[in-house]
């Protein structure tokens, strides 16, 4: 199998997301090579999942703190971005179910976070959501571990989210979108005063709620860690766990000038 790995830098919330979901289209279209991405946020973003209700965002408070307001291709909760590497993994599905594919990539991501000197798990234990999201909580990604998500010591270090697109062949094959935010330092914190949530009170209990269930690479090494370092370590760890040897490598860290235009694609789709 071939595979190509792109360093595409820090860009806009759209930008980031319309790039994910065109490549996952593309591959439905045509044979090609899967793609292993890594990239960051500018300016900081509070994505959505697929389907959340934008009213749970406080969106004028966002555009007066600079931060983008977007939707993701995936399911899941609310999660801002800012000191964070985001990777996305891009396939054939193959027979692989959802879950098979969350341990796959969790095992890439924990070997690789492993070779920088984090103790990385992936959680195996998984809460009941229905319940769950009738919590005012559940606006924000972060405040649970679904299964499979990387942890160190019982805190979410990792959390990721997966969509299926039905390939254009008919043959049945399905291409997987699997994305993700490896945390860098607590700014992902700060998603609580973005959150329309009824009373202070209930507002610092989710932020106390966040830093127990959290970790970030600052706080787990006692240093701000170079985003080019785990961008290593990511790809590191998809080489030893799969054998890959990445073709093609693109590396844009600096050029934020390119703009895409949405993709649209009608596709059957399963969100995690």
């Amino acid at each position: 199998m071939v595979w190509r790995f792109e360093h595409t830098g820090r860009r806009t919330g759209a930008y980031n997301m319309e790039y994910d979901e065109r490549r996952a289209c593309a591959l439905c279209e045509a044979d090609g090579p899967s793609t292993l991405r890594v990239y960051g946020w500018d300016p900081p973003a509070i994505s959505l999942g697929w389907h959340q209700s934008l009213e749970e965002i406080d969106v004028q408070k966002c555009a007066e703190a600079g931060i983008d307001v977007v939707r993701r291709p995936t399911g899941g909760r609310a999660i801002l971005h800012s000191e964070e590497l985001t990777y996305s993994v891009i396939m054939i599905a193959e027979r692989a179910g959802v879950l098979d594919a969350y341990r796959r990539i969790s095992r890439a991501l924990a070997h690789g976070l492993r070779t920088i000197g984090i103790d990385a798990r992936f959680e195996k234990s998984q809460p009941h959501f229905p319940s769950l999201y009738r919590l005012s909580s559940s606006a924000a990604c972060f405040s649970s571990a679904a299964r499979h998500e990387i942890h160190v010591n019982g805190r979410k270090l990792v959390g990721s989210a997966q969509r299926r697109f039905a390939h254009a062949s008919g043959s049945g094959a399905e291409v997987l979108l699997q994305h993700g935010s490896v945390l860098l330092g607590p700014d992902h914190l700060r998603i609580v005063d973005f959150l329309r949530i009824d009373g202070e009170e209930s507002r610092e209990a989710l932020r106390r709620e966040l830093e127990d269930k959290t970790i970030d690479l600052f706080r787990l090494l006692g240093r701000r860690i170079a985003f080019e370092e785990v961008a290593q370590a990511v790809q590191r760890g998809f080489e030893d766990s799969w054998g890959i040897k990445f073709e093609d490598a693109e590396t844009h860290p600096r050029d934020s000038r390119i703009v895409t235009q949405p993709t649209r694609h009608t596709s059957a789709a399963v969100e995690s």
